[in-house]
């Protein structure tokens, strides 16, 4: 029997997640089975099953994106990036139960694995790159632009370095000084946040700032970013909904539509920047299958210096 993480409840991982053995269902026309080596870890994992949400129904499967291979595969079906086979190595993302050892996925959500990663690495690829890429995209940023990214070392941020870097897009970002060398190595110019952070930003960028992403949500982003950025319309949050709506900046986030439609649209650009080591997925730790409640511990703990997945 194979194995994965539900839901029972809603509520915290500890009081409501439960490892349990269930049978995968054999997959139909346009579905595979894949045998996980690792699942990715998102905060969103535990953010969508700690309430009540409209539509869905209990038990809940947990883990949105996996790396793995393939064992079954329906007849007449070709997976996201094209024909595939028993054993080739693909990654899915925005499927339900990827904390698992084997699970059965439509078919469009899986392309095949980018060599250049690590299955770990390859399981933490899609959630936070299409969610940088639209930030980006939404912030209308182009060559020439100065950018202001806060949480720029964070797992959010450092995609949207890598893919600003690509575009021609400088960066100014905020990190904890500890973080710095983060920041820099993926091409962005660091500036630590707290008290004075505004004139630190102007003196570090040189030059006006054109938009802002926050992957943060503090009051000090938003604050900062309405100070630095004259366009309203070129501020993007992930973070701060409620600022979003009072201040008259973006908010984005992969349930809305037009979310969902951009995110899709990105999976295959994002996996050939991987495949070209153009795109890197640093992962901070890796836990057994068996110890997700631990492991979903650290990643709350909000600065795990990278990505963490799950390997069955």
């Amino acid at each position: 029997m194979a194995q994965h993480w539900i839901a029972t409840a809603w509520g915290s991982p500890d009081d409501a997640w439960r490892l349990v053995e269930y049978a995968p269902a054999a997959p139909a026309q346009g579905e595979i089975t894949v045998r996980v080596r690792a699942a990715g870890m998102n905060p969103a994992d535990r953010k969508h099953v700690a309430v009540a949400r409209a539509g869905a129904e209990l038990p809940v499967p947990i883990g949105y994106e996996i790396s793995g291979e393939i064992v079954a595969i329906g007849e007449d079906t070709i997976i996201g990036s094209g024909p595939a086979a028993i054993g080739d190595e693909v990654i899915a993302f925005r499927i339900g139960g990827g904390y698992a050892d084997e699970v059965t996925i439509p078919a469009e959500k899986a392309f095949s694995k980018p060599s250049a990663l690590t299955h770990a690495a390859a399981a933490n690829l899609l959630l936070v790159g299409t969610t940088a890429a639209e930030m980006l995209d939404v912030a209308g940023a182009a060559a020439g632009d100065t950018v202001l990214l806060h949480g720029a070392s964070g797992a959010v941020g450092v995609s949207v370095l890598q893919q600003a870097a690509r575009l021609g897009i400088r960066v100014v970002g905020t990190a904890s000084a500890a973080r710095a060398d983060e920041v820099r190595r993926f091409g962005g110019i660091p500036i630590v946040y707290g008290d004075g952070l505004v004139q630190r930003a102007r003196d570090a960028a040189g030059a006006d700032f054109t938009a802002a992403l926050d992957a943060v949500g503090t009051d000090e982003a938003v604050d900062a970013s309405l100070e630095l950025v004259a366009d309203r319309a070129r501020i993007v949050t992930i973070a701060a909904p409620e600022r979003a709506e009072s201040s008259g900046i973006r908010w984005i986030a992969g349930a809305l539509p037009e979310s969902t439609r951009f995110r899709d649209r990105m999976r295959a650009a994002l996996i050939s920047m991987a495949q070209d080591g153009a795109l890197v997925v640093p992962v901070a730790r890796t836990y057994p299958l068996a110890d997700a409640l631990e492991a979903t511990r650290f990643l709350a703990e909000g600065h795990p210096g990278g990505k963490v997945a799950l390997i069955p």
